[in-house]
């Protein structure tokens, strides 16, 4: 099991417990209201919002929230924090490499404590371009197996320009060009293929493989950066064997 993907995986087996889910929407509504002042108020002219518009629809926020970010974004209501876009780049557990786009207003209080979290789950924070190169920007849409034919995902995804198609234990991946994207997710919806999560990540071109203690060991490290509130997106090479990944979403 690769990381980019079966981060995911784990997360949702564990539960969406509410402070997880207050957590997404503070980092959706941070992303939501810097698209709208870097792009505007208009998501057809404005790719970046409405990416994160389909983001907050798909993790089911309230309209109101999505407009209050917007109008907070582009200062037409009181509240607003200018942030700063920051990516930071670390080594895990087995040298696994650890890419995180961070949203701060406050660069020195975010790399302090993302420095501590590396260092207290086994890793460390590196040099910009130490891992970047590892990572290429694409769209994922993953399904669940158990809903959706293999051939007929395959067909659909590859004739609307998908760049292929992963099997993984449970779930079948498109991959897509980032700026086709939203043309070959929407194709896909309006032939009746519902996905469990679509969105543009940062997809490693290799892999490093864990054995169980480094596993629990990344994923932890996973976990911890993800619940810092500056940290948008964690991305990871790591690969994990299915029953490793099995056992270790039982903690």
């Amino acid at each position: 099991m690769s990381g980019h993907s079966k981060w995911s995986t784990i997360k949702r087996k564990k539960g969406a417990a509410d402070e997880k889910r207050g957590k997404m929407f503070t980092k959706i509504i941070k992303e939501i209201s810097l698209a709208a002042r870097l792009g505007g108020v208009d998501p057809e002219g404005n790719s970046r919002l409405r990416q994160a518009i389909l983001a907050a629809k798909e993790e089911n926020m309230p309209k109101d929230n999505i407009d209050r970010a917007i109008k907070k974004g582009t200062g037409e209501l009181a509240g607003g924090v200018n942030y700063e876009e920051v990516v930071y780049e670390g080594y895990g557990p087995g040298g696994v490499a650890v890419l995180l786009e961070v949203m701060t207003d406050n660069k020195n209080r975010t790399v302090a404590e993302i420095r501590h979290i590396f260092s207290k789950h086994g890793g460390n924070l590196g040099e910009n371009g130490c891992v970047s190169w590892i990572f290429e920007k694409k769209g994922s849409i993953l399904y669940d197996k158990k809903k959706v034919s293999e051939d007929e995902l395959m067909e659909i995804s590859l004739e609307a320009g998908a760049e292929d198609v992963r099997e993984e234990e449970n779930e079948f991946e498109v991959i897509t060009d980032a700026a086709l994207f939203e043309g070959i997710k929407k194709t896909l919806d309006e032939k009746g293929l519902k996905c469990v999560e679509a969105r543009i990540s940062m997809i490693p071109k290799n892999t490093i493989k864990l054995d169980t203690i480094k596993a629990e060991q990344m994923l932890k490290l996973m976990e911890r950066l993800e619940d810092n509130d500056d940290v948008q997106n964690v991305y990871a090479n790591f690969d994990i064997a299915d029953e490793i990944m099995e056992k270790l979403a039982q903690y």
